[in-house]
């Protein structure tokens, strides 16, 4: 019995969302998709949109600092009878701070979340994917995976060590047939967080002037379709209107 393809989401958020779009997007080829997050609600929210579509959808709490989360996460897919063939770390949390205002938890609280969740994540997907030599990872960046602008310094600190965990894993498993990919969202998502957050900065950026949801995930599902002659580790994606 040929096992169903599934796809873990770590950092699934609000229903308009990148966590949620990429959930929906993959959902729609037909892949089991677990989604995983730290809010209940949001995540059956989500849940229960995908599942009027047809979409075959598990929604699982986990912090992705916790190391027992993420492995319970990633049993689920086997317990379920699935295959893991793609997995998403989506986790992107931020803190403004100066740099002499940003103390020892706000700096360990950013590791914590991007990089070392990163890490566990990466972990798990690649025990899963290595005896199969197939699977596609992806981790989700930002601008300041390349450049650490203030007051975000200590964000861009642990977004780099995301671009660079992505690098070491990516030298080292591509050649056994795991597909690693760092995307680079440079840019504001069109999603609830940013119209909730700063209205005024969204409507000043006017139509097309951020990044859709729909329309990362769609660049998500071509590098997951790519031909292993012609990988992409590495991409950035911004609006047409984003200055760079």
């Amino acid at each position: 019995m040929t096992k169903k393809k599934a796809m873990v989401i770590l950092g699934v958020g609000p229903q308009r969302g990148l966590g949620a779009a990429l959930a929906q997007r993959f959902a729609d080829d037909g892949l089991q998709v677990f989604i995983a997050g730290r809010s209940l609600s949001k995540l059956e929210t989500v849940a229960s949109s995908l599942a009027a579509r047809g979409g075959a959808v598990r929604a699982l709490v986990a912090d992705a600092t916790v190391e027992a989360d993420v492995v319970q996460l990633f049993e689920s897919v086997a317990r379920e009878g699935c295959v893991l063939e793609i997995a998403a770390y989506n986790v992107d949390s931020n803190i403004s701070a100066p740099f002499l205002e940003t103390d020892i938890d706000t700096f360990t609280t950013l590791w914590r979340q991007n990089s070392l969740g990163a890490f566990l994540f990466g972990r798990e997907s690649i025990k899963q994917m290595l005896p199969r030599r197939q699977g596609t990872l992806f981790f989700t960046g930002a601008t300041a995976s390349l450049r650490a602008r203030p007051p975000f310094t200590a964000f861009a600190a642990a977004k780099a060590g995301v671009r660079a965990l992505a690098q070491g894993l990516a030298r080292e498993f591509s050649p056994q047939g795991i597909h690693v990919v760092h995307s680079v969202i440079d840019g504001v998502i069109d999603g609830e967080r940013a119209h909730r957050q700063f209205p005024q900065f969204v409507a000043a950026k006017g139509q097309d002037g951020l990044l859709l949801p729909e329309a990362i995930a769609e660049t998500y599902w071509q590098l997951y379709k790519q031909h292993p002659s012609a990988w992409t580790h590495e991409i950035d994606l911004r609006p047409f209107k984003e200055p760079f």
